[in-house]
């Protein structure tokens, strides 16, 4: 990947990173730890990716994205904002009554987002469904779906596989936050859902993968299931939950809680350091 290329998208990763931190401290509530681990790949998709215009959210050929996870919607406010799909502003009143920033994605209110998600495996249907109106259409646009690994012990994540696979719907790319943990421990002693890969293959997906923070793998990875056809494309991203606060990495207890203002301070400091 070209230099400045990668430090813009290291930028605006980071930048994510902030805005996570921000809406989940002022709310006391909120899901830190799966939000901060697909902070680079919200980054490279709306970076780097995706046909998108912030100006005309409900363009015809614009790109979609489902964000299946939906309780990880302050990584996705976070991208649209700092994109300009609504004041960053907004962010400060995450999960406020009176605001349109949810505790999980709302399509009916704000501005960039494709599909109301949070009941899991919901995400990945609707998602196939936009990709199998695309091909209906004749439309170009591309559909992508980022789902959870713990989500993926959801039965119907694998009725959409099926259905995407059954459909051929080549123009549909689901993105795998492979961190290990889910809102119970690790996802091999909640329901070991492993392995990804060969479960996919065998569902008539074109399986790819790529470290979750590193840019020349994810850009790899998205071009190569641009090349695909016949098929959907799976990309498996392994991923540190947590990412980027030292002291939330890899650790279950941050799925879902909000840092104090000491751990507030620390996190900012860490990622700020690191830009």
């Amino acid at each position: 990947m070209e230099k400045t290329k990668k430090q813009a998208l290291t930028k605006l990763a980071a930048e994510i990173r902030l805005d996570i931190l921000e809406e989940v401290h002022a709310a006391n509530s909120g899901h830190p730890g799966g939000s901060l681990s697909i902070a680079e790949i919200l980054a490279y998709l709306y970076g780097a990716e995706m046909r998108v215009d912030p100006a005309d959210p409900k363009k015809d050929d614009r790109d979609r994205l489902v964000l299946s996870k939906g309780h990880t919607a302050p990584a996705l406010y976070a991208v649209l904002a700092e994109k300009g799909y609504f004041p960053k502003e907004e962010l400060s009143k995450f999960r406020q009554i009176d605001s349109f920033l949810q505790g999980h994605p709302d399509m009916k209110g704000t501005p960039g987002v494709e599909m109301t998600t949070g009941s899991l495996g919901l995400g990945i249907s609707a998602a196939c469904g936009m990709a199998l109106a695309a091909k209906i259409d004749g439309a170009g646009y591309r559909v992508y779906a980022i789902i959870g690994d713990g989500e993926s012990e959801e039965g119907q994540v694998w009725e959409a596989a099926m259905f995407a696979a059954h459909y051929k719907l080549d123009n549909l790319c689901v993105i795998l936050d492979l961190n290990g943990l889910q809102i119970d421990g690790p996802i091999k002693e909640v329901m070991d859902p492993t392995p990804h890969d060969k479960k996919f293959e065998a569902f008539g997906f074109n399986v790819l993968t790529a470290d979750a923070h590193n840019f020349d793998q994810l850009e790899k990875a998205f071009e190569k299931a641009k090349t695909v056809k016949g098929k959907p494309s799976v990309i498996i991203c392994r991923s540190v939950k947590g990412k980027g606060v030292s002291f939330m990495e890899n650790q279950v207890g941050w799925h879902g809680k909000a840092p104090n203002d000491e751990q507030y301070e620390q996190a900012v400091k860490e990622i700020k350091a690191g830009m």
